[in-house]
């Protein structure tokens, strides 16, 4: 009888480990998002925030937009170099803006100093937003 027990109680032990052991192992390699699609996303986010900088940058390099912030004693070279420094957000709304700032200024909706406001507004925008990191 104690022999049976035995046999019984190693079963079991042997019973449960199966059971527990392998999902674990199963679920340990299963990944709720495969490593191509993090690269994919990784990628796609790079390609935007690329992007967002460019078009912030070449806004900020057009003729008016130099006029205007040396008007306001801003460096323009200072502004353009810290657009690299905000945050994916940061960069996304801002080329939001001037990207509707353009359109406005060539559909003849915005005048001169209406841009020159909104451009020195978004280089002051962004020299406030880094110098507060």
């Amino acid at each position: 009888m104690a022999s049976l027990l035995k046999g019984v109680r190693a079963a079991t032990a042997g019973l449960l480990i199966a059971v527990f052991a392998v999902p674990l192992n199963l679920a340990a390699q299963t990944h709720v998002v495969s490593e191509a699609e993090l690269q994919k996303a990784t990628a796609a986010a790079t390609q935007a925030r690329q992007q967002n900088i460019e078009t912030i940058q070449q806004f900020l390099s057009s003729p008016q937009a130099n006029k205007a912030l040396k008007t306001a004693h801003l460096d323009p070279q200072r502004v353009t170099q810290a657009v690299s420094q905000l945050d994916d957000q940061e960069l996304a709304n801002l080329a939001s803006r001037a990207n509707k700032a353009q359109a406005d200024f060539a559909a003849g909706r915005l005048s001169d100093r209406d841009l020159i406001i909104i451009l020195v507004a978004i280089a002051a925008l962004i020299l406030i937003i880094v110098a507060v990191r």
